[in-house]
């Protein structure tokens, strides 16, 4: 990976990195992963959505990182919170989780410059069938989609890999978002579409960071931004789910960045 170039991008875009650069993604993916390990013995029914996002504030700053977040176009917290319907950007607050609510727990840290970015999904005491079946389908479809990440292949590639696998399930892939590429900035080329055509799409090449976060509702996948500016949520109320790790390509495949130290990025870890 010596040849990289840092400081090349392509036609479309898109920052090439050095090898020197996987090591400030891993560090920046580790923290990110290492908090959603912590948070996740927190999650449970009465607890508030502001109590999980102060906590992550807290280790944020105790691990001596910078949230991405808080801030960024006026966005006040260190996470968003995702519960049930709500497809992705849910605001932490006052919200009560209640027995068998599912929710998203998004996070970005920044670690000497880096970007680390990622979110998986959490369960509030018990584990309804139907939720657990899309939990499983959207953790899947993730992988699905990193797996078709090597040199050579297109972005249209993971995009078609996942929404193929999603709609056999019977469910259905969000469009309105998509993943994105990162490094030293938040979000960067390329638009890392959950659908599409094979073939198709920038081409991947060593040295691309990106971000594949597919959102998988149980019913159609039409979404609506509501007053807040902020918070998705399905059109027709249907349970979403949603599992994001942050990738880079290596030169036989893709190294994830955002791999949970402690084997909790699936809810069932426990």
């Amino acid at each position: 990976m010596d040849d990289l170039k840092s400081s090349r991008l392509t036609r479309d875009g898109i920052r090439m990195h050095e090898s020197g650069d996987f090591a400030g993604m891993r560090r920046a993916g580790s923290l990110a992963a290492g908090i959603l390990d912590q948070v996740a013995p927190r999650i449970a029914p009465g607890v508030t959505t502001g109590e999980i996002d102060d906590f992550i504030t807290r280790r944020v700053e105790e691990a001596g990182a910078i949230s991405a977040t808080i801030g960024y176009k006026g966005y006040q917290h260190a996470s968003c919170i995702s519960v049930n319907h709500v497809v992705c950007h849910g605001i932490p607050g006052a919200k009560v989780l209640k027995d068998g609510d599912i929710l998203n727990v998004d996070i970005t840290v920044i670690v000497d410059g880096w970007y680390g970015d990622s979110s998986r999904m959490f369960v509030a005491g018990k584990l309804g069938r139907k939720a657990e079946r899309l939990i499983q389908v959207t953790h899947d479809a993730l992988m699905v989609g990193i797996g078709a990440v090597r040199p050579g292949n297109t972005f249209g590639d993971i995009g078609h890999a996942i929404q193929t696998y999603v709609e056999a399930q019977r469910m259905s892939v969000v469009r309105d978002f998509c993943g994105h590429g990162l490094g030293r900035v938040f979000h960067a080329p390329p638009n890392v579409l959950h659908y599409g055509r094979a073939g198709t799409g920038p081409r991947l090449e060593p040295g691309m960071f990106f971000t594949i976060e597919p959102m998988v509702n149980l019913g159609r996948p039409e979404t609506k931004v509501l007053s807040d500016d902020w918070t998705a949520v399905t059109r027709d109320k249907s349970l979403s789910a949603q599992f994001e790790h942050s990738v880079g390509v290596t030169e036989n495949g893709c190294e994830i960045f955002t791999l949970s130290p402690a084997g909790r990025f699936h809810p069932t870890w426990a």
